[in-house]
């Protein structure tokens, strides 16, 4: 097929340019945890040091086979190079804005700021245990929410013993908190 009747675009796909973002309110600092730096720094120097240098070399070698058009190899590779090179802007700015907090190193106190971990009871009396991290490392499964959350929201600037209110799916929920501890985390 000739070329001019097929549209080839080294330009990102608008609909998939904000697909993983996790946006910050307007005007707030990128905080993160030393171990959330790590694992951003370490994929970011993965891709750009490792997998896009390979990508482009096989690039370069499909496009040395002639007939782009149907070339499954070039077609693919340019896609991917798309998606790794948007991943990398994205991972770039992150760790150039981020503000890294050791909850480790922060003096011992009752309220709750970044960094820290919180066990709350609810009105029934069942424990939940949360680490307050960047919005880059929350994982709800291992107790890790975003400090934009909710309930971080709910949280910051509480006391060990104070009852607060955060509103979830379910409805409002009362919860005390139990427990302030500032711990590395991994």
């Amino acid at each position: 097929m000739n070329k001019a009747f097929v549209k080839e675009s080294d330009a990102a796909d608008d609909e998939d340019e904000d697909f993983a973002i996790p946006a910050l309110p307007a005007g707030s600092k990128n905080y993160m945890t030393p171990a959330g730096y790590a694992r951003l720094d370490a994929e970011f120097n993965a891709l750009w040091k490792v997998e896009r240098p390979k990508l482009v070399e096989t690039i370069y070698w499909a496009a040395s086979n002639g007939d782009r058009s149907e070339n499954g190899d070039y077609i693919y590779g340019k896609k991917r190079l798309r998606e790794i090179d948007r991943r990398i802007r994205f991972l770039s700015q992150r760790l150039e804005h981020a503000v890294v907090v050791d909850p480790a190193t922060r003096e011992d106190t009752d309220q709750v700021f970044f960094g820290a971990t919180v066990t709350v009871a609810d009105q029934d009396g069942s424990e939940s245990t949360y680490a307050i991290v960047g919005t880059d490392e929350t994982d709800p499964g291992r107790g890790h929410i975003a400090w934009i959350s909710p309930m971080a929201r709910a949280l910051l600037k509480a006391r060990e013993g104070d009852t607060v209110s955060v509103q979830t799916p379910d409805g409002r929920r009362e919860v005390e908190i139990v427990a302030v501890r500032y711990v590395a985390l991994d």
